[in-house]
């Protein structure tokens, strides 16, 4: 076996989502002289410039909404036709992982590896009835499974749930630390006091973070408690909708859009309270980072539970009920002392969420099926 093993791993773009995010973390913590990741994506991303910095390649090619079904497809066999180099390919598309590997098969691929991070697809009924198209493929093309979650397994594999491994979407647990000096810094940098009250969420602008039920809240919140502030960091295609909102309902001078961010583990320590009201989720890696980071998180129903790590700070709280999403981080408000941050990161790791553990999966994993 020759080293370093070089794994293709097939994305959108390396931006900062929550498996783009998992893939660096793992990238960063593996050995790179036994692994190499390489990548095969659509559209520029954030990390880019890292993962060339640290021996990776990307390669791109159109995505479907670019060139259509057939352009698509022809791109992946001409790919795979001329890169017979990769042994194991490692796809994160959801359900379109079902054409990676489907092609990936034709072109005699021995390891395919489809990779669950999420319980629903987004689109329109014609894109989800696509997407569901291309995921029929999965069962017949992919050697192994993986997924974040029971459901996200459940969700794309079906009754192949119990071949597939569910892996601990590990973080660097050390860098979410809680640090008073810290909070101070961030704080400062944004204008805020300790007087300030602050809501975070971290996410992309897009309908399955449900982002207009989060403004609902924040704006009765506000009303209530006037020291609050609304922290948003994250792009996508309905942020201007989610300002539009934010200026209709006279909130601009509460609300903070911080835009996409690489320093999240800074961000978090001047919140107060983490709201994640999803329509749905696999395992998302930001609520790990703020458990981490000591910080209550109120989370829709919807959330597997296995996001919850243990450590008691997470409340599922009903999607139909707004007001109750409002009480709860009234209560918090009020109370004359919260829980102690610093220790989190701490019991995080130790339940296996530090992301060595999960790298040391990966390259036990990759050294084997590329055997």
């Amino acid at each position: 076996m020759g080293y370093p093993i070089r794994v293709l791993h097939v994305v959108v773009n390396m931006n900062r989502g929550g498996a783009e995010t998992l893939i660096m973390n793992l990238y960063r913590n593996m050995d790179r002289s036994k692994f190499q990741f390489d990548f095969l994506t659509c559209k520029e991303g954030v990390f880019d410039a890292e993962i060339v910095e640290m021996g990776g390649v990307i390669h791109r090619i159109p995505y479907v909404n670019e060139v259509g079904h057939f352009g698509y497809i022809k791109a992946l066999k001409q790919f795979f036709a001329t890169h017979q180099e990769y042994t194991i390919v490692h796809s994160h598309m959801d359900k379109m992982t079902g054409f990676v590997l489907r092609v990936a098969k034709e072109g005699n691929v021995p390891t395919r590896i489809a990779h669950s991070h999420n319980t629903s697809s987004e689109g329109n009924a014609a894109v989800k009835a696509y997407k569901w198209y291309a995921g029929r493929y999965i069962g017949h093309s992919a050697t192994h499974r993986v997924a974040c979650s029971k459901k996200a397994a459940r969700w794309l594999f079906a009754d192949q749930e119990e071949k597939t491994m569910i892996v601990m979407n590990g973080i660097e647990s050390e860098q979410f630390a809680f640090s008073l000096e810290t909070r101070e810094q961030v704080r400062q940098e944004l204008s805020l006091t300790e007087d300030h009250f602050v809501v975070g969420h971290v996410g992309r602008f897009a309908h399955q973070k449900n982002h207009s039920f989060l403004i609902d809240i924040f704006a009765q919140l506000n009303k209530e408690r006037p020291e609050s502030v609304l922290v948003l960091a994250g792009d996508g295609p309905l942020r201007f909708e989610i300002e539009k909102k934010i200026r209709d309902l006279n909130l601009r001078n509460s609300v903070l859009f911080l835009g996409i961010r690489g320093d999240i583990n800074r961000l978090l320590q001047a919140f107060d309270v983490f709201v994640f009201p999803s329509w749905h989720e696999g395992l998302p890696v930001t609520l790990i980072e703020a458990q981490a980071a000591g910080l209550p998180c109120f989370i829709s129903e919807s959330i597997t539970p296995e996001v919850d790590t243990g450590i008691e700070l997470v409340d599922y709280l009903p999607l139909s009920d707004k007001m109750a999403w409002v009480s709860k981080i009234k209560s918090l408000i009020t109370q004359s002392s919260q829980a102690p941050r610093n220790l989190s990161a701490y019991f995080l790791s130790s339940k296996g969420y530090d992301i060595k553990n999960t790298a040391q999966w990966a390259e036990n994993f990759y050294s084997t099926v590329s055997r």
